[in-house]
């Protein structure tokens, strides 16, 4: 995610980087799809709500926490940062996810499956009336017109929630299994790897059926979110950020690969993933960190390597620090803190007689 912040995805001749190869499209999917396992992980892991009780209490605390991260976004955007702000869009996903909270992971995964199809093809539909996105990124004042807020987060923004629910599905799945289990690090990382490559394969026959219908030189434009109306066809791409069904799965796959092979790092080789994991503790405190400092002085020209390592650098000692003094990040403490005091007054007041 950092590198995609700062460093250049395309070079002068509009041939992808090394860091577009890598990690365009897939480094959002993958932080939208580790936030589904850490909802899933918050609320018993395999160990899910099972009685109307503790889900109301599990679910009140994702609400607040929900509140919490979207104003976080909103507030984000009005920076003008020079990247596309996700939390605002992830404020919205959370309070998805509450209804969910009871399905076992089965159900969530033939779900994701589902809207990994019928995500981008609703969005498709629903948007061929509406100006082209992504737009200006949703703010503080767009909470005085909430319908249009909505059809940024849930249709024309830049992680647009409609389709976008397909990972928070995948990743409530992979929290409701047993991550301790080398068989299941093995099958994510397999399975993962399996469906990223056949997403691509399929694209790539689409692509070719669609012929004229998909000019070259529109398939090299940068896309923001979702895809054109003006044919069924785009459905058929996996370019980054698309919002496509092969997108969807490509980047879905990737993200699940992932997971699967630091679950296997981590138990093989765990001095390895220490730093990774220090840092990865405290996503919300680096990751608005990171969006603030590129705000005042955004990664431009020569410069851009030495202000990613300086993010990565900053992140990797405070993540350090943080970890081996056995605190929280300031970000990670507030919205914890709010979170456990909803749930505790849901337990006592549903706990009350009569």
């Amino acid at each position: 995610m950092a590198c995609t912040h700062t460093l250049p995805l395309e070079d002068a001749d509009g041939a992808p980087t090394l860091t577009g190869l890598v990690a365009d499209g897939r480094s959002s999917a993958l932080f939208a799809v580790l936030a589904g396992v850490g909802i899933a992980l918050a609320t018993g892991g395999p160990d899910r709500p099972r009685d109307g009780r503790e889900h109301a209490a599990a679910g009140a605390g994702l609400l607040v926490r929900a509140v919490l991260v979207g104003l976080l976004g909103l507030a984000l955007a009005e920076l003008d940062p020079p990247v596309a702000v996700i939390l605002a869009y992830y404020g919205l996903l959370f309070a998805l996810a509450v209804p969910l909270l009871r399905l076992p992971a089965g159900a969530l995964a033939a779900g994701a499956a589902v809207l990994v199809v019928a995500g981008p093809v609703l969005s498709h539909a629903l948007r061929a009336g509406l100006p082209d996105g992504p737009g200006p990124q949703a703010s503080l004042p767009d909470l005085a017109d909430p319908g249009g807020l909505l059809t940024t987060l849930a249709l024309t923004g830049y992680y647009p929630v409609l389709p976008w629910t397909a990972y928070l599905l995948a990743g409530l799945a992979v929290g409701r299994l047993d991550l301790r289990r080398p068989a299941v690090a093995r099958a994510l990382l397999i399975g993962g790897a399996a469906l990223a490559a056949a997403a691509l394969v399929v694209s790539g026959l689409l692509v070719r059926a669609a012929g004229p219908a998909l000019p070259a030189a529109e398939l090299a434009e940068r896309q923001y979110g979702s895809t054109p109306t003006d044919t069924w066809w785009w459905l058929g791409v996996a370019l980054p950020h698309s919002g496509t069904p092969l997108d969807l799965a490509h980047t879905t796959g990737t993200a699940l690969a992932v997971l699967g092979a630091a679950l296997l790092l981590a138990r093989w080789a765990p001095a390895v993933t220490w730093l990774p994991a220090a840092v990865g503790a405290v996503p919300l405190t680096f990751y608005t960190a990171h969006v603030v400092a590129l705000a005042v002085h955004p990664a431009e020209g020569d410069g851009r390597g030495s202000v990613l390592l300086g993010h990565l650098a900053v992140a990797a000692a405070a993540g350090a620090a943080l970890r081996l003094a056995g605190l929280r990040g300031p970000l990670e403490a507030v919205t914890g803190a709010a979170s456990r005091a909803a749930r505790a007054g849901v337990r006592r007041l549903l706990a009350r007689p009569g």
